[in-house]
């Protein structure tokens, strides 16, 4: 039990899905128990073993996940994380670092699932390629071909650096204009090529395609915040500065956002009830 940390944190950036991971641990541990004991005897480092089955379920698993992304209503968002609490139990906590940044998570999506398994378990989390390869089945030589490519392509995405504080400011600013419901500050925010997206999956309202263009943006916003009892709160989603916004106590909304200098240049919606259980049975993270 002292390696589920580890194997949930391995498990959410492979599949970006905090649901998926508690799922696939319980599988990989379900696999360790099925074991007879003299063949878990024979296992010199159980770890090892756990973050094997692990990545190799969650490689399964992006495979299933691309046709089933194929039927999904509307656009689909990685499962935002809420802040770090003191309560819960550590062990179900995932780390929060640059690696679970949602615009770092959105290009991971663009990968083929043997690119995000090379990267996310040689860059992220340290492991040779020689155990990379033994996991995705290829050799060492094609698993840092796979990482190289993946680094490259998230290279070209242009992944925002700024710091968290810049970061906050800027959120908190589109915060105030948002809830003052101006239009001109919203612009004046917004970068005119930003693009929101938003992820209903069929369950509650949302667009269906992203919408492009500061003016487009804003003005969907402020009919938005003509909702009666809508109210915004800053919080931290996955590790950088993010809305919530609750309507009647019940948060219906997580906002993260991609952020260029002063502007925002990308706004994920997350509104699909079933990604936001962690945001009001409590939180993990």
């Amino acid at each position: 039990m002292e390696e589920r940390r580890q194997l949930l944190n391995v498990a959410y950036r492979l599949l970006g899905s905090l649901a998926d991971a508690e799922d696939v641990v319980q599988e990989a541990y379900a696999r360790w128990y099925a074991l007879e004991q003299e063949q878990r005897d024979e296992i010199v480092v159980p770890g090892a073993w756990l973050t094997t089955v692990t990545s190799r379920i969650c490689l399964d698993l992006l495979g299933s996940a691309r046709v089933r992304r194929e039927r999904y209503v509307g656009e689909w968002i990685p499962e935002p994380l809420p802040p770090q609490s003191e309560e819960g139990d550590p062990a179900d906590r995932v780390t929060l670092d640059e690696s679970v940044n949602m615009a770092f998570l959105v290009v991971l999506e663009n990968l083929t699932p043997a690119e995000r398994v090379a990267f996310v378990l040689h860059d992220v989390f340290r492991y040779s390629f020689a155990e990379v390869a033994g996991i995705v089945g290829r050799t060492p030589g094609a698993c840092r071909q796979l990482a190289t490519s993946a680094r490259r392509r998230i290279r070209e995405a242009r992944v925002g650096t700024e710091s968290r504080q810049r970061r906050a400011g800027v959120v908190r600013a589109f915060a105030q204009a948002w809830a003052a419901r101006d239009i001109a500050a919203l612009v004046g925010l917004l970068d005119p090529q930003a693009m929101a997206v938003s992820d209903g999956g069929g369950i509650v309202p949302a667009a269906l395609e992203p919408i492009t263009g500061a003016e487009r943006i804003a003005e969907g916003l402020v009919e938005i915040m003509r909702l009666a009892g809508l109210v915004l709160h800053e919080r931290m989603v996955n590790g950088q500065p993010g809305l919530v916004a609750e309507l009647d106590n019940q948060t219906s909304t997580v906002m993260a956002f991609e952020i260029s200098g002063d502007r925002i240049t990308r706004i994920w919606a997350v509104r699909n009830p079933e990604k936001l259980r962690t945001w009001t049975r409590g939180t993990v993270g």
